[in-house]
């Protein structure tokens, strides 16, 4: 049947006044639009003009499906616009990586400088496991290192970043160029208070070799530094979180291996990674990362 492309080939056939014009304006031969709209008539079942006619003429049925575009293209075209309008207020964030923080709260900044009318909800309560609290509809977007296979959600790639061993200036291991796992049998390791197969340097490096380290729990970031640059244990963060005190001499950092890579991700329901307001945060929050923080890999925007 007819469909909207027909009623806007109709619209500019009219305004045009000759076939010709109508199809230079819509970039196509005069045969193949003839041959288009001759197929039209045949499947509608009457004529929509008089060829040959000067000026050009349209039948009565032509001109009754030209009012029926008059009030239905404004119509389809007001409500792809609203479409484009932001309707979600409010963004419902967690993350998964305790570091993101110190670069999360000025990219939050930003956004809602872009955004002032959507709200940042961060969702402290559902840190460390905030996932499937995203699958149930309690959140809208989780920062995460982990993809669930087979979870409903969408893993938007943000950026690659390296996790290095962060030691003491004066600790034994600062000689060594490269870090083998057996280098770390006898460290008391310092890590966040996560499940520990979400811990890249105990399940990609470690665990893989039989070494199995004493471990020890620290709430946060700046606990973690301190008590490194103490010789109470050692750690192995994101280079981009630690560089800062590197440059200060507090701490010093060196490669696991050939180097222990790992990749955050934007994770929201599948389906809705192209909504407007989560699609402009997670480009707004990429453009800050690759911008101001040292020692990432940025990747292509969803």
């Amino acid at each position: 049947m007819i469909e909207l492309k027909h009623l806007r080939t109709l619209q500019v056939l009219r305004n045009s006044g000759s076939l010709a014009a109508a199809a230079v304006q819509i970039h196509q031969t005069q045969s193949a639009l003839s041959h288009q709209l001759s197929d039209l008539e045949h499947r509608l079942g009457f004529r929509l003009f008089v060829r040959k006619s000067q000026p050009l003429r349209f039948t009565i049925q032509g001109n009754i499906l030209l009012q029926l575009a008059e009030q239905i293209l404004p119509q389809v075209q007001q409500a792809l616009q609203t479409c484009q309008k932001p309707h979600q207020t409010t963004i419902r964030l967690a993350i998964e990586c305790h570091s993101c923080i110190q670069w999360l709260t000025p990219a939050l900044t930003q956004f809602h400088q872009q955004w002032p009318k959507v709200m940042m909800d961060f969702r402290s309560g559902v840190v460390f496991d905030p996932q499937p609290a995203l699958q149930q509809g309690q959140l809208d977007l989780v920062l995460t290192s982990d993809i669930l296979v087979r979870s409903g959600l969408y893993y938007a790639p943000m950026f690659d970043y390296e996790v290095r061993l962060v030691l003491a200036p004066n600790h034994y291991l600062t000689h060594k160029s490269i870090i083998i796992p057996h280098d770390l049998c006898q460290e008391t390791l310092l890590i966040y208070p996560v499940q520990r197969n979400r811990i890249d340097i105990l399940r990609k490096f470690l665990q893989p070799a039989g070494i199995h380290p004493t471990l020890k729990t620290v709430d946060n970031t700046l606990l973690l530094i301190q008590m490194v640059s103490a010789r109470m244990g050692i750690a192995a963060l994101p280079h981009w979180a630690v560089e800062s005190f590197e440059r200060q001499g507090i701490i010093k950092t060196i490669s696991l291996g050939d180097g222990l890579w790992s990749r955050l991700y934007a994770a929201v329901r599948d389906g809705e990674q192209l909504q407007p307001i989560t699609e402009a945060f997670i480009k707004s929050a990429c453009q800050h990362a690759n911008i101001y923080l040292p020692y990432v890999k940025t990747l292509a925007l969803i």
